[in-house]
């Protein structure tokens, strides 16, 4: 760490991520929990990314999105918890400068894709359940497209801008963040001055990413659910009411966390909370998703009974 002339400031080269330090007696648990949750994550990420490729019954705009989702979940995943299960097992809690820009860029991307992409799976559910005569017309190849590739663009830009403001500010002081990654409102506390404007940026920019697909992710669900309410069939609504509402448990989930986070008011309670928050939005819902959008539904059951059939002939020739 170089001295600057003038100035009692220390400029920072690596942080020390302070992780889940004030539980000294539950890391070898909280060890094995993210482990657990990693390898759960991955294997049913992974599993529905390759039924989406390799069937062609699934190619279709949900399983599309589905499939999207699933890859984006193994990538967010991956940037925080091998990271965090090296400190529990080297105790390293260190991160340089540019591995800590390169994480929050990587978390803050994944989650802004996430957002926009689970609004444009409620509103495929919308037209296919509300809309069922004009579905194939709109929901179309193109369009599919165009809806799967603006909701990575727009996780990209909404990022862009922040590390391009950080950049033009210098970390001093304390290298210390009390997170077990790097996440922006912790960071911020660890800039010389000037990060008014930043504060402001994210704000806006997490208002713009949350809000709007939270509010069509619950209007889409709010049109299918008086839907439901006009089938006939009382195993059929009982059926679909279960599926909207684990999907509304981890939409509201994910979306209130980071609404929590990011736009309330700072106060001791919620700093106190912000790491929980952060998990259930970080480390929970990747695990999830999979099985609440994906391993329920009977069409992948029937397609995994088969593939595992096969490899328990191939195995017994």
């Amino acid at each position: 760490m170089a001295n600057t002339e003038g100035r009692n400031q220390t400029f920072i080269t690596e942080f020390v991520l302070l992780g889940f330090r004030d539980l000294p007696e539950q890391l070898t648990l909280l060890f094995l929990l993210f482990l657990v949750i990693y390898i759960v994550t991955l294997a049913g990420n992974i599993l529905i990314v390759a039924l989406v490729v390799a069937h062609r019954h699934f190619h279709i705009p949900m399983y599309f999105f589905l499939g999207n989702l699933s890859c984006l979940e193994t990538c967010y995943t991956s940037t925080l918890l091998p990271r965090v299960l090296a400190s529990f097992l080297t105790g390293d809690n260190t991160i340089s400068v540019s591995g800590c820009m390169t994480q929050f860029y990587f978390v803050s991307f994944f989650a802004a894709a996430e957002c926009y992409l689970l609004a444009v799976m409620s509103y495929d559910r919308y037209l296919a359940i509300c809309k069922p005569l004009h579905y194939a017309a709109l929901m179309n190849t193109r369009f599919c497209l165009q809806l799967a590739v603006g909701s990575w663009i727009n996780g990209f830009l909404a990022v862009i801008i922040v590390i391009f403001l950080m950049l033009q500010l210098t970390f001093c002081g304390s290298n210390e963040i009390d997170h077990f990654y790097c996440e922006s409102t912790e960071m911020l506390n660890l800039y010389c001055n000037g990060t008014n404007q930043i504060e402001l940026v994210i704000t806006i920019l997490a208002a713009i990413f949350t809000l709007p697909p939270f509010v069509l992710t619950m209007i889409s669900y709010v049109c299918i659910i008086f839907t439901i309410l006009r089938i006939p069939s009382t195993t059929g609504r009982q059926k679909a009411f279960s599926t909207c509402s684990s999907h509304l448990i981890v939409v509201t989930i994910f979306y209130g966390t980071l609404i929590i986070v990011y736009l309330l008011p700072k106060n001791n309670t919620l700093r106190d909370l912000n790491k929980v928050f952060s998990v259930c939005y970080t480390i929970l819902t990747p695990m999830a998703n999979p099985f609440i959008y994906s391993l329920r539904n009977k069409e992948v059951k029937e397609a995994l009974r088969k593939i595992v059939s096969k490899c328990v002939d191939f195995t017994r020739n």
